[in-house]
């Protein structure tokens, strides 16, 4: 799976959405992957679709449980700050990550509760308690997207989940995929994913280079757990290396969306060498962290 669940992974596309258990996960993605590219219908933003989801579907609630649910940068953010809940203590608490040969970088997906169906731990008496905070994949089910790998000469699009059980697609509602992705709320997600989805396919790690130990420690420092990433900055000699306004600091210390654009523009510096940050003159240009 990636790291990004709405540019999830397969071998030529990104498709996202929660994802049906397996003792592999990543390797699951990948072939959803390849069947998607292969068989999926493509929609676009004006195409409509029928679905409809509320209490008075016979299935509602039934795929918040025992599905794998790849949590963004984002996600883990707002339902962090839903529940009150520093970002280390909602990844030990709400979190696991598998592990696979395919996988490259250190990859959240939401924790199940330890009963018979496998329950998300959010939903109680029938309902969502995080449903104003809940994930990108949760906001998008039904609809899918695929973006393809850069030079794999597809085009992005939208395509349906319609999974055996569900009952939403025998509802008389219509709606277009734009529509949808408006009523959902979807807008902030994609504009912080935009600013991950260069991390998460960085060409680099495409064509086979692997991080090493203390890099993924920063990757999953400065994209998941972003209140270690903050006393990083304030609290190490990192201001003392780093060219970094006082107006900067400030939103890094007070604004948890601003802190993470900033943690992006980090790490794509410290990983990638990309011009995103800039060393003071008496700094040493060989410490980047």
């Amino acid at each position: 799976m990636s790291p990004e669940e709405r540019h999830g992974e397969g071998p030529d596309s990104h498709p996202s959405s929660p994802q049906p258990k397996e003792d592999n996960a990543s390797a699951q993605g990948r072939r959803m992957g390849e069947r998607i590219l292969q068989d999926a219908p493509r929609l676009g933003p004006s195409d409509e679709f029928r679905f409809g989801c509320h209490p008075g579907v016979s299935c509602f609630g039934m795929c918040c449980g025992d599905v794998n649910i790849v949590l963004t940068p984002y996600d883990v953010l707002r339902l962090r700050k839903r529940l009150g809940l520093t970002s280390s203590e909602f990844l030990a608490r709400h979190t696991v990550i598998p592990f696979s040969k395919e996988q490259r970088l250190p990859v959240p997906l939401l924790k199940m509760q330890d009963d018979e169906k496998k329950s998300c731990p959010f939903v109680a008496e029938g309902k969502c308690t995080v449903y104003e905070d809940r994930p990108w994949a949760c906001r998008m089910y039904p609809v899918g997207f695929a973006s393809p790998k850069a030079g794999s000469g597809e085009t992005p699009f939208f395509f349906l989940l319609e999974e055996e059980g569900c009952r939403g697609f025998e509802e008389q509602s219509t709606q277009t995929i734009e529509q949808w992705i408006q009523d959902q709320g979807i807008a902030k997600y994609d504009e912080m994913g935009a600013l991950f989805q260069p991390l998460a396919f960085d060409q680099r790690l495409a064509d086979g280079r692997e991080l090493d130990p203390k890099q993924m420690e920063m990757f999953w420092m400065a994209t998941y757990d972003l209140d270690t990433f903050r006393r990083f900055v304030l609290e190490s000699t990192f201001l003392d290396r780093f060219d970094v306004s006082d107006e900067e600091v400030e939103k890094v210390r007070e604004d948890d969306e601003e802190l993470m654009r900033f943690a992006f523009r980090w790490l794509a510096f410290a990983l990638s060498g990309k011009a995103t940050m800039k060393l003071k003159d008496d700094a040493n240009p060989e410490s980047k962290s």
